[in-house]
């Protein structure tokens, strides 16, 4: 365990950088970078951002951005998690009899319906019924498995149209591998292509995204997921 904030800060004044060049390197705002060294968390955007915000500073500064991201986690983001109400009870806290008189009843069912199948086999064969009778679950003929089908990449445009924005942009998840992580400033693109995206964005009224050419609607979090349509065979 060690401290976030004063370690970013430490290894900043040792290299003689001040916020406003770390805020060039990075891309992330200097009053973010400053609430990071004094362990301001309430005053970041989120858990989403503030990882984010923690691996680009510590890489920037040589050190390993990963370490920094996991203390939070173990610190932070556990203590919230453990603070979260507990679901309802699930219905197999039920008394252990009455699983069992359930259990009972569908195995009941279900062999009374095997029994009934044989039967309507054995007197279609035995009073002259057609050669291979078809009994519906006994000798149907198999469903014709198909091939998976595989799924289209998609292509993901974000421009920064009235202000500036942070963007953080993962394939598949949202703790999946990082394709981006900065601040687009106003007039700015980036264009990303996978079959599974995962997009945040800090202003989302200040950028325009769009899914193969089509203008998608941002949600107030300003995140977002997109998948890859299913291929046609």
């Amino acid at each position: 365990m060690f401290e976030i904030g004063s370690s970013l800060r430490e290894a900043r004044t040792r290299q003689s950088l001040d916020f406003e060049e770390m805020e060039v390197r990075t891309k992330v705002r200097a009053r973010y970078l400053r609430h990071l060294e004094e362990e301001r968390f309430d005053q970041l955007p989120g858990h989403t951002y503030t990882k984010g915000f923690l691996r680009v500073y510590a890489n920037a500064l040589g050190l390993d951005g990963g370490l920094y991201v996991d203390e939070y986690n173990s610190r932070f983001v556990g203590i919230e998690d453990e603070l979260q109400p507990r679901l309802p009870r699930s219905r197999s806290s039920e008394p252990r009899r009455r699983r069992q008189s359930r259990e009972s009843r569908t195995v009941g069912i279900a062999l009374a319906a095997i029994v009934l199948a044989t039967a309507l086999v054995i007197a279609a064969w035995r009073f002259g019924g057609p050669d291979n009778p078809q009994v519906q679950g006994i000798n149907a003929t198999p469903p014709v498995k198909r091939a998976p089908l595989g799924t289209v990449p998609i292509k993901i445009s974000v421009r920064a149209t009235k202000g500036s924005s942070f963007l953080e942009v993962r394939t598949g998840k949202r703790l999946g591998q990082a394709l981006y992580l900065g601040t687009l400033q106003r007039g700015d693109v980036q264009v990303f292509r996978g079959k599974l995206l995962y997009l945040a964005v800090e202003k989302p009224r200040n950028v325009v995204v769009l899914q193969n050419g089509e203008r998608l609607s941002l949600p107030k979090s300003g995140e977002l997921t997109r998948r890859g349509q299913a291929s046609t065979p």
